[in-house]
């Protein structure tokens, strides 16, 4: 590991980007150095104060200049939605990027200018996050080497979408309290499905799967079938109150990988009458091999909907987990790197308890 203080910095500072600013000011070999923040209000402001914390002596700014100039190692990248010429400005100025949105396996033959990029800054690109980045294809591949013989990989998500407090993104991208058609024919599944098939591509090509170059894609809708109070407005009868996705990987017309996301607006008045099932909202990855495994994944949802539009646990440790790499990010050959390329992530001890007090 680099032994003098990681220079980082946090591009966008919604919910993934505070709990990312939270997470390297607690980590004993990072240093927080720069913000870039899309809002006017937020320029100028000290990034302590943004998080609700004191002063910490360092300024947000909205100008993407500054931020090129600044002597920093790596920028934890978090905007709602990817923007490759920016990507490819802070690879070429020399700093390492870790991100939520994106390239956790990309097509690296559709790669050339963050390539050309990298090696222009001698900067490494790595894509991370949960679900997926981390739940669709970093876990199952380390628990399938608990198996032989594997036939089919499952990750899927059980969320109580009321906690996630972005209301216009519920609502317009989501496709919450909209009609059917137009929850099917709106953008989400085309900007979630960007992730996950990378996400199922790496699990095909690791695993050995002879499966189908193209994979299966399908969603499905449920709406309410009474008013449903929900902090987007209320969802009247007939509109969306419940989505599935499901992407998977075929071989001779059966489903070898399949991740899913099942989000609901609660669990009641749904038709069809959906609900989370005994064991609550949760992650799951399974194996079916010999032997078969089942990893649940339990505190990665608030308790309650009021915890969750303050602090939800997934978005924290969505933002974890890219902190989390930095330093091995950091100390990779340039390059788009997977986890596939990476060693073993780990996070740090606590500082009471650490090997730095």
């Amino acid at each position: 590991m680099v032994a003098m203080a990681i220079r980082v910095v946090q591009w966008a500072t919604g919910g993934v980007g505070r709990a990312a600013i939270e997470g390297v000011l607690a980590h004993p070999d990072l240093e927080l150095v720069g913000a870039w923040v899309h809002s006017e209000g937020k320029h100028g402001k000290d990034i302590g104060e943004l998080v609700g914390r004191d002063p910490i002596g360092v300024t947000a700014t909205t100008s993407m200049e500054d931020i090129l100039a600044l002597d920093a190692d790596c920028v934890v990248y978090s905007p709602l939605l990817p923007n490759e010429d920016e990507v490819v400005a802070l690879l070429r100025s020399g700093k390492n990027v870790v991100t939520p949105v994106g390239w956790v396996y990309p097509d690296l033959d559709n790669c050339k200018a963050i390539l050309d990029a990298c090696a222009d800054g001698e900067s490494t690109l790595h894509g991370t996050g949960i679900h997926p980045g981390g739940i669709t294809e970093r876990f199952p591949l380390m628990v399938s080497a608990l198996s032989a013989g594997v036939t089919h990989v499952r990750s899927e998500e059980f969320s109580d979408i009321r906690t996630y407090n972005a209301p216009d993104v519920v609502r317009y991208i989501m496709g919450f309290g909209v009609s059917p058609e137009e929850a099917m024919a709106g953008p989400i599944v085309e900007l979630l499905g960007a992730g996950f098939k990378a996400s199922v591509r790496m699990i095909v090509a690791e695993m050995g799967f002879d499966a189908d170059p193209e994979l299966e894609s399908v969603q499905e809708v449920a709406v309410a079938t009474a008013p449903l109070d929900t902090p987007v407005g209320v969802i009247e009868p007939g509109q969306v109150a419940a989505r599935k996705f499901h992407w998977r990987a075929v071989v001779d017309g059966t489903p070898v990988v399949t991740a899913t996301v099942n989000w609901f607006m609660g669990e009641e008045n749904f038709d069809p009458a959906w609900s989370f099932g005994p064991e609550g909202e949760r992650f799951e990855v399974e194996i079916t091999g010999d032997p078969d495994v089942l990893l649940t994944f339990k505190g990665l949802q608030p308790d309650t909907i009021e915890q969750g539009l303050v602090r939800n646990p997934g978005i924290v440790a969505t933002a974890n987990h890219c902190v989390s790499a930095i330093p091995y990010v950091v100390d990779a050959e340039p390059g788009i790197k997977t986890y596939l390329d990476l060693p073993l992530l780990a996070g740090r001890a606590a500082p009471q308890f650490g090997a730095h007090r």
